[in-house]
């Protein structure tokens, strides 16, 4: 299947890439992808995006655009509002075309310790960053179902890998780290530590998202995008930290990122994108980690 695919948020940590994986794939003819100077998907207005989906005319669009942290009005903007955006102006402009987003583990809030948790479990936020996800991701499955829009979201666990971003709590580390190094100190603080995270290498996320792009068909509207494992967040940043060389004390002190404090255990069930679209993850956690470290300073 030859396609031509336009990609928002190329710029940031998940959607380079995408963006790298859709330029190696010889079934993706054209890859086009705007920068917010061309037409910025939070901020722009509706018919600025059908001006420009009826100028490109894709036959895919993935959104890789979101927010991560800040108010409650930013986070329905970037995540909810931006949904809603893309479904009303591709149904418009591009009703072809397959319209694909990034969601979050977040969606599913609290689950049972030990359960890998599926695409159909309970959908129960507990931060206004997880609400944000799961309205868009609402608003894309209603859309699908109603024969709207071919619409897809994808659940992303946590990424991890080249070009960490400092947004996240591996990122936050790798500063810390370097920051220790420079200044020859003994310790490292960070949050809590102690909670399960399902860490996915941002090389298989992007994979997955290429596999949902160019699937002929899609049996499935939702797909976890995970590792399958659950590890603490101590031993991933003590991994980190054996591979900057740093043998001091990594101090656990405050409070960790509002949006998953109060989630202890998270873990995808991965079956689905393995059963309908032949993907498995192919980078192991030391890889990913020890791929954290050698590329540098997160953004």
């Amino acid at each position: 299947m030859t396609s031509r695919v336009l990609l928002f948020g190329s710029s940031g940590f998940i959607g380079a890439h995408v963006r790298a994986a859709l330029e190696a794939d010889p079934d993706v003819t054209e890859l086009i992808s705007p920068g917010r100077d061309r037409y910025d998907l939070v901020d722009g207005d509706r018919a600025g995006l059908i001006a420009l989906l009826r100028e490109i005319t894709p036959d895919a669009v993935i959104c890789c655009v979101g927010r991560l942290g800040g108010t409650n009005e930013e986070l329905t903007r970037a995540n909810t509002l931006v949904a809603a955006k893309l479904l009303d102006a591709v149904e418009a402009a591009a009703p072809d075309a397959r319209l694909v987003r990034l969601g979050s583990a977040g969606e599913y809030g609290v689950v049972p310790h030990g359960h890998a948790v599926t695409e159909t479990d309970p959908t129960e936020p507990i931060s206004a960053y997880g609400l944000s996800h799961l309205a868009g991701t609402r608003l894309f499955a209603l859309a699908a179902a109603a024969g709207r829009v071919d619409a897809v979201s994808v659940r992303v666990f946590n990424p991890i890998g080249p070009g960490q971003s400092g947004e996240n709590v591996l990122g936050r580390a790798q500063l810390r780290l370097r920051e220790a190094a420079q200044l020859g100190s003994s310790e490292i603080v960070l949050g809590p530590l102690g909670a399960y995270r399902d860490f996915v290498d941002v090389r298989d996320l992007a994979a997955v998202l290429r596999s949902v792009v160019l699937a002929s068909a899609l049996p499935s509207r939702i797909y976890n995008a995970g590792s399958g494992q659950a590890v603490t967040v101590r031993s991933a940043v003590q991994l980190l930290a054996e591979q900057a060389g740093f043998t001091g004390e990594i101090r656990e002190h405050g409070s960790g990122a509002q949006r998953s404090a109060a989630v202890d255990w998270i873990r995808a069930d991965i079956g689905r994108a393995e059963d309908e679209l032949g993907w498995v993850p192919a980078v192991d956690l030391a890889t990913s980690i020890k791929d954290i470290w050698s590329t540098g300073t997160p953004v």
